[in-house]
């Protein structure tokens, strides 16, 4: 009877943990905060709706800040993942190229990222930018490079590019890019987001079957 009425809770327990979502924190960004955007309309919870529609059991969780650079992000990787997600979406890069940070900079702070991800054994999506050529050739090429030498050393996921659903859209027509991004010109609309949120989406779902490995 008591081997009975242990392989039940075991059975039980088994099957609460398996009804529990897959949790993700999104580690970015304004454009993971959803600046600029109505409540509701942001990436997160658009990309939240997104998943559901597809039938997948997830929560994801908001750790984007406005105006964040990979420094930032670096800075605060120890207390996200202290809440135990499953997996995790880094999206950073955009403000470094704002301010024209080096590089290198981008680099080291994103290893530092997958490092700590790494070593408390949680999948990562990570989320590129392109470099626009205003900084010269040599600068686009090294930053662009970041994103998949980093996915391949650390063997993550490589979405390799965060407005990848605009840029399908429209191009390289910057006039018809504006259709999809707010007044400042640099941060999607809801419907430019919705574009880079079925983008996405493809990859997150990877990661979340990554997740319940």
């Amino acid at each position: 009877m008591r081997k009975m009425i242990a392989g039940l809770i075991f059975i039980l327990t088994a099957a609460i943990a398996q009804a529990e979502p897959v949790r993700i924190a999104a580690l970015g960004d304004s454009l993971v905060q959803g600046y600029g955007l109505p409540q509701g309309q942001g990436w997160v919870p658009q990309l939240q709706r997104w998943l559901g529609e597809k039938g997948a059991e997830v929560r994801l969780i908001n750790a984007g800040v406005s105006g964040d650079t990979t420094a930032g992000g670096a800075a605060r990787i120890d207390w996200t993942l202290a809440d135990g997600p499953d997996a995790l979406i880094v999206a950073l890069g955009g403000n470094d190229l704002l301010r024209g940070l080096a590089p290198s900079e981008s680099r080291a702070n994103l290893t530092r990222i997958l490092e700590v991800a790494q070593a408390n054994a949680v999948p990562v999506l990570l989320v590129g930018i392109q470099a626009p050529g205003n900084y010269g050739a040599d600068f686009k090429a090294e930053f662009d490079a970041i994103f998949p030498d980093l996915a391949r050393d650390y063997d993550t996921l490589l979405h390799a590019d965060s407005l990848a659903g605009i840029r399908a859209a429209t191009g390289d027509d910057i006039q018809a890019a504006g259709k999809y991004l707010q007044e400042d010109g640099i941060h999607p609309n809801a419907e430019g987001v919705a574009l880079n949120v079925a983008a996405i989406g493809p990859k997150v779902l990877e990661l979340i079957e990554l997740a319940k490995q």
